[in-house]
């Protein structure tokens, strides 16, 4: 056994110990070393209960892995000339036009004063627009508003989210700091727009289809829900590492990814599989161009934010060295907690647990899929990172 080997069953390890330690019910990972797949493997259960052992062709609830084909999609539009990144939105959603935004210390949501600029396409896709989310920061006078218009409701298409939130003012002037938000969403319905087709066949026909990503939709088919994994809350949302694993098949909603929903959401709501996810990270490897050209990728792995700002969480604060490019954040300055060689990484996650990255220095790029809820930036995902990242420099 070489090496390399020793390290990915060093991998193996370490992640049958977070499924020993009830932290995730399994993972299923596959790792690159340039294009080749140095290590692909699974270990855990795809549903604790049944103790059905998680396969390769599981299917996971990709939550904001999702923003990265919409993403993609956008970029395909901006390569073909129907996009500029830098287009104010409101030449496709005019709804958009004299936009408000909260004063600062706003005690209602009147509290407004005119925006300084419209939005752009390019503050969509670094969430840098003045949108929120309406989820991460309880109390705030906008939280509130979000969550009274029922911003998120899975129950109302893309059309009647536009026109809520351009009712809503913004948090801050466009480009004026990063918030996670809805962003993507809008864009998915931009993407309606610009190409007079629905979001899901938009995404089938330019990159599901090309790509040979037969399991990735916006709900799972019946006939394959027995391939869906079981979803998990942890024991602590404040303490990643208290033991314990609750099954929430529930969340976010009742039938979430069961059965076709008005809302096609941009920003959460895609199922995928580790072969699928492992499509669309090879054809956004430096230099490919089986879905775009090699210089879009360039511009999507490139930090949009201005020198000193990051990104940033309500409840975490401002995330050093991390800024965001189109799509994914970007590590300019990797901190302990990440590989010492992941400067340049692009990358990005979503809420119950499935990653992604690509790292043109370090010459690796890889899948991360399991399912507990809370799972963004989790410390099983560290180590993983951590640990795969030294396999592949070995």
């Amino acid at each position: 056994m070489d090496a390399r080997t020793t390290d990915f069953s060093a991998v193996r390890t370490a992640m049958q110990r977070y499924v020993d330690q009830e932290i995730i019910p399994g993972a299923s990972w596959a790792v690159l070393r340039g294009r080749e797949v140095v290590d692909q493997q699974c270990v855990g259960f795809a549903d604790r209960e049944a103790k059905t052992t998680l396969q390769p062709d599981h299917i996971f609830r990709a939550f904001s892995n999702t923003k990265i084909f919409v993403t993609c999609a956008i970029m395909l539009l901006v390569e073909e000339g129907w996009i500029g990144l830098d287009d104010t939105i409101e030449k496709f959603l005019p709804q958009f036009g004299n936009r408000k935004v909260l004063k600062q210390g706003a005690t209602s949501l009147a509290d407004v004063e005119p925006a300084r600029g419209q939005i752009t396409i390019r503050q969509l896709l670094t969430h840098t627009s003045g949108l929120s989310y309406g989820i991460f920061d309880p109390g705030t006078v906008l939280f509130k508003g979000y969550n009274e218009a029922r911003i998120l409701n899975p129950l109302t298409p893309l059309t009647d989210l536009i026109d809520r939130l351009a009712d809503l003012p913004l948090s801050y002037h466009p480009g004026a700091a990063w918030e996670y938000s809805v962003a993507t969403d809008v864009l998915g319905r931009i993407v309606e727009v610009v190409s007079g087709q629905r979001l899901d066949g938009f995404l089938k026909a330019r990159i599901f289809d090309p790509l040979e990503m037969t399991d990735t939709g916006f709900s799972v088919p019946e006939a394959e829900q027995g391939r869906l994994v079981a979803l998990y809350n942890g024991a602590d949302v404040l303490d990643p590492m208290k033991p314990g694993l609750t099954r929430a098949d529930h969340l976010p909603y009742p039938q979430a990814y069961r059965r076709p929903l008005p809302r096609l959401s941009g920003g959460g709501g895609l199922v995928s599989t580790l072969p699928d996810m492992l499509a669309l990270v090879r054809a956004l490897l430096p230099g490919s161009d089986a879905l775009l050209k090699p210089e879009t990728l360039r511009q999507m792995m490139t930090n949009q934010l201005p020198a000193g700002q990051t990104i940033r969480f309500a409840n975490l604060g401002p995330i050093p060295g991390k800024g965001f490019g189109l799509g994914g954040a970007i590590t300019f300055a990797p901190t302990p907690f990440d590989p010492p060689n992941s400067t340049g990484e692009f990358q990005w996650g979503g809420l119950a647990g499935t990653h992604w990255w690509i790292c043109p220095e370090a010459n690796t790029a890889g899948v991360l899929m399991t399912q507990r809820y809370m799972g963004f930036w989790n410390p099983f995902f560290f180590e993983f990172k951590r640990l795969a990242y030294q396999a592949v420099g070995g």
